[in-house]
């Protein structure tokens, strides 16, 4: 598991932006982490790093956003209102990640190990102040005034990120602020 900080947005845009240059078509990224943690701040970066030039919003109620305008196809997938394991098939996330793009899911955790093969990215905010960036629905969107360290864990479950791990390891200590 590799374990940094982040001081501001920019910051974890940097190491969102890290993970993007190491990702390829097929890969499945769970993030993962409390309401306000900055997973939505998270897939912004992710997506910007991709190319996407139209604005990267929550999916919380339309369940995916599916962008083709950057170097990858990117769909980013929400299942905080899901709460059965069939409403999730219903997604056909599988049929997504075929289509040569990446799929990025909010709240994806809670389905553990039936994801298969993923890199997990738990966000998590330091208990030194209160999230000045948090939405409404709770995540963070960027457009605030403050910010909050943050401490962003990587796994990878099963062995697809292997061969990538010293790589995305390098990009992502670097772009870090800690």
């Amino acid at each position: 598991m590799l374990q940094v900080r982040t001081t501001s947005l920019a910051a974890t845009h940097a190491v969102a932006a890290a993970v993007a240059g190491v990702a390829r078509a097929g890969d499945l990224i769970v993030l993962a982490g409390e309401m306000g943690a900055g997973k939505t701040a998270f897939a912004q970066g992710f997506g910007r790093a991709l190319g996407v030039t139209e604005p990267i919003t929550s999916p919380t109620f339309t369940l995916v956003h599916s962008y083709d305008t950057g170097r990858i196809e990117f769909h980013h997938a929400d299942l905080y209102r899901l709460d059965r394991l069939l409403e999730v098939a219903d997604l056909a996330l599988g049929e997504l990640l075929e289509s040569n793009g990446i799929v990025l899911v909010e709240w994806g955790d809670v389905l553990g190990s039936t994801l298969g093969d993923h890199l997990q990215i738990r966000l998590e905010v330091e208990p030194d102040g209160v999230d000045a960036d948090a939405e409404d629905d709770g995540d963070d969107d960027g457009e605030g005034g403050g910010f909050t360290c943050r401490a962003i864990g990587l796994r990878p479950f099963g062995s697809v990120w292997a061969p990538r791990w010293a790589a995305l390891e390098t990009a992502v200590r670097k772009a870090s602020s800690c």
